[in-house]
């Protein structure tokens, strides 16, 4: 029952920070020095990507009219034509082939090189200089913005190339654990003129792809390592991805008000504050 209960805290953190730019993987490391799963470090590496699982089916619920490209016409069209998928959008399609246009960098650089990243940066200093770093970038940006006019207010006015920059900006997040994966997409998208609701919208259509990719490759890994389930570490990630997914629901739409009538410079504050109390914590322990 302790380690459901860890388990449900755990995917209370995974479903707030993996939406709000703010970084999910870094704070979930740092949540683990108070608040150890009692299971192996091969587990609990896994647990904290494939949880991750929940949140994005949140993702997919709430937007599942603007990702699913098949649909029925309507009740004018003949009858051969209304059936399932009968109806073709076009746009959904296309917004999806730039969403894996975006992908391609971080995907490269996770299937070479995953195991030295997690060796190498997979720690708290990294996340505190992460943290630091993408919260001042936060709010250099903000202010370089503000007053100007985006050029893309609609997600099917991205280009190809548009969408290439924001994957640029998610290989990052991919090689320094606390950057943020939507923190990091959200500067690039900021930096080239795009709204912040499209920026964030875009965010949490790429994190479908990128993320079933990443908990795929933890999972694969950590069996063809040796790795096992027993029923209580069932229980621990079904439960922290219930979680996650339920806290998600809520997170997504508040992020989507918020950035109606705010910047993200709150986000790039705390960010600042957090990776300087990472410092000193764990520069005292």
């Amino acid at each position: 029952m302790i380690e459901i209960l860890k388990s449900i805290i755990l995917g209370i953190v995974e479903g707030i920070t993996e939406w709000l730019p703010v970084s999910s993987t870094g704070h979930l490391i740092l949540v683990d020095e108070f608040l150890k799963l009692d299971q192996s470090k091969d587990f609990k590496e896994m647990f904290d990507v494939v949880i991750q699982l929940g949140a994005i089916m949140a993702v997919v619920v709430i937007f599942w009219s603007k990702l699913w490209p098949f649909g029925k016409k309507n009740n004018s069209a003949p009858l051969s034509d209304k059936g399932f998928g009968a109806c073709v959008k076009t746009d959904i399609f296309q917004m999806w082939f730039k969403v894996l246009a975006a992908c391609i960098p971080a995907a490269v650089v996770g299937l070479l090189l995953d195991d030295w990243i997690d060796e190498h940066f997979y720690n708290p200093w990294t996340v505190a200089i992460a943290l630091i770093v993408f919260g001042a970038a936060f709010i250099i940006v903000e202010n370089w913005n503000k007053g100007r006019s985006p050029k893309v207010n609609d997600i099917s006015q991205l280009t190809y190339k548009a969408a290439i920059i924001i994957g640029m900006f998610q290989l990052l997040a991919a090689v320094f654990p606390g950057t943020s994966r939507s923190g990091a997409t959200i500067v690039g998208a900021l930096l080239i003129g795009i709204s912040r609701t499209v920026a964030a919208e875009f965010t949490f259509y790429l994190a479908i792809p990128v993320m079933f990719g990443a908990s795929l490759l933890k999972m694969v890994k950590y069996l063809h390592d040796g790795g096992s389930f027993t029923g209580e570490q069932l229980a621990v990630l079904a439960v922290g991805m219930v979680t996650a997914f339920l806290v998600s629901l809520f997170v997504i739409k508040f992020l989507m008000d918020y950035i109606k009538k705010h910047d993200f410079k709150f986000f790039g504050w705390y960010r600042i504050i957090l990776g300087a109390l990472v410092i000193l914590y764990f520069a005292v322990k």
